[in-house]
């Protein structure tokens, strides 16, 4: 059996996209990746992200919001910033990690904050479908798109 891929997700918070992104790799390709994710910061888990990934079917509640020097040790393959902001201000990694960025929208700056509920879910759950969209295309997509 060939070793599974090691491969993290990052962004600025560990809120939302990278859990998102961990939740939906565990759920679908936890065959061939071993995955994780982090923040540049740690911000907790947002419920609303929670909320939209149960109805989908993958309970994400009890993962933690990490800090990516958690995981500097560590020999990842891949590291995947899914967000403007980790992607541009990410740290050189030891060993041979490729960085790759694949961009979502921000969950939360989708609606006002003082927007009804249904409509913040609605945000989420766009975003939740297109990192789930994107998670399927592994690992093969991993090596088509641009990295530094």
């Amino acid at each position: 059996m060939a070793e599974k891929i090691k491969l993290l997700y990052l962004c600025t918070g560990n809120s939302c996209r990278s859990q998102m992104a961990e939740g939906w790799t565990h759920a679908l390709k936890s065959d061939v990746i071993e995955v994780y994710s982090a923040g540049l910061e740690t911000h907790g888990l947002n419920p609303n992200a929670v909320k939209v990934m149960a109805e989908a079917g993958v309970d994400i509640s009890l993962q933690q919001s990490q800090h990516l020097d958690e995981f500097m040790d560590l020999d990842l393959d891949y590291v995947v910033t899914v967000c403007d902001h980790a992607h541009e201000t990410c740290p050189l990694f030891p060993g041979t990690a490729k960085v790759i960025h694949y961009s979502f929208d921000d969950p939360p700056k989708l609606s006002s904050p003082d927007a009804p509920e249904a409509i913040k879910l609605d945000g989420f759950r766009r975003v939740r479908d297109e990192i789930k969209a994107f998670v399927e295309t592994l690992p093969l997509s991993l090596n088509n798109k641009f990295s530094h």
